[in-house]
C-alpha cells in the first residue's frame, strides 16, 4: 500500500538479482511506457486491455523465463563439465610431462616459426639453449659448434613437418670435446589444419656414441 509500481521494480530485482525478472505493467498513462521499461519491465500494456492479450503475454513471458532458466542451468553444468574436463588435463598434462621426464633429459615445443617456447628439463645447463633458440642454430651460446650435414638433414625434417624419431645430431665444445643429441620430434597442427610448430623429447647420448665408435675401432 505505501509503495507504487516502479517502487516494486526496484525492490523485485533486490530480490532476483541475475535471473531474468518477468514483469509487465498495465497502465493507463501512456508517458509511463518509457520509464517502466527503464526500470526493468520486460511488457506494457495500456488500459484499456483485452483479457485474452493479457494471458497470451504472461503466457510468453513465462516462457522465456523458464528458457532463461533452463539455460542458465545448462551454462552452470556446462561451466562444471569445463573445469573437471580442465582439472582432468591438467593432470593428464603433469603425468605426460612426468613420464617425459623419466624416459628423456628433457622436452621441448616450438613454435610455427622453429623457435622453441617451452623447456623442461636440465636442456639450459646442459646444452645452453633457451626459450627462443632453435634447434638448428649452428652455434650456441657456450661456444658450441654443431655438426652442419647433421643440422641441414635435421632441418630438412622441420622444413618438410615430418615427424622423425631418435635422430642422433652432434656438436664440439670449443675445446673440442665432442657431445651428441638424439632427439624425436613431431609437428602439431590445431583443429583447422594449420601448422602450429614441433613437439618432442631430447637425450644426452654422448657416453653410448663414444663407446659405440670405441667399440668399432677396436
Amino acid at each position: 500500500p505505501v509503495m507504487d509500481g516502479f517502487q516494486v521494480i526496484e525492490g523485485l530485482k533486490e530480490i532476483e538479482t541475475d535471473g531474468y525478472l518477468p514483469v509487465i505493467v498495465i497502465t493507463a498513462q501512456p508517458d509511463h511506457k518509457l520509464r517502466a521499461l527503464t526500470a526493468g519491465a520486460k511488457d506494457f500494456v495500456a488500459k484499456p486491455f483485452d483479457l485474452i492479450e493479457i494471458q497470451t503475454r504472461i503466457h510468453n513471458m513465462l516462457e522465456v523465463r523458464l528458457l532463461y532458466t533452463t539455460l542458465e542451468l545448462q551454462n552452470q553444468l556446462l561451466e562444471k563439465t569445463v573445469l573437471e574436463r580442465t582439472a582432468q588435463l591438467r593432470e593428464s598434462e603433469a603425468r605426460y610431462r612426468r613420464l617425459t621426464e623419466l624416459s628423456s633429459d628433457w622436452y621441448w615445443e616450438q613454435d610455427e616459426n622453429g623457435h622453441f617456447t617451452k623447456m623442461y628439463g636440465p636442456v639450459l645447463d646442459m646444452l645452453g639453449i633457451r626459450v627462443d633458440d632453435t634447434l638448428t642454430q649452428s652455434r650456441d651460446d657456450q661456444g658450441a659448434v654443431w655438426n652442419e650435414t647433421e643440422r641441414e638433414l635435421l632441418e630438412a625434417y622441420l622444413e618438410a613437418r615430418r615427424p622423425f624419431l631418435d635422430f642422433v645430431y652432434s656438436r664440439s665444445s670449443p675445446e673440442g670435446t665432442p657431445q651428441y643429441l638424439m632427439v624425436s620430434g613431431e609437428p602439431m597442427f590445431d583443429p583447422s589444419g594449420r601448422f602450429t610448430g614441433y613437439r618432442g623429447t631430447g637425450r644426452d647420448v654422448t657416453g653410448t656414441m663414444i663407446a659405440k665408435v670405441k667399440s668399432q675401432e677396436v
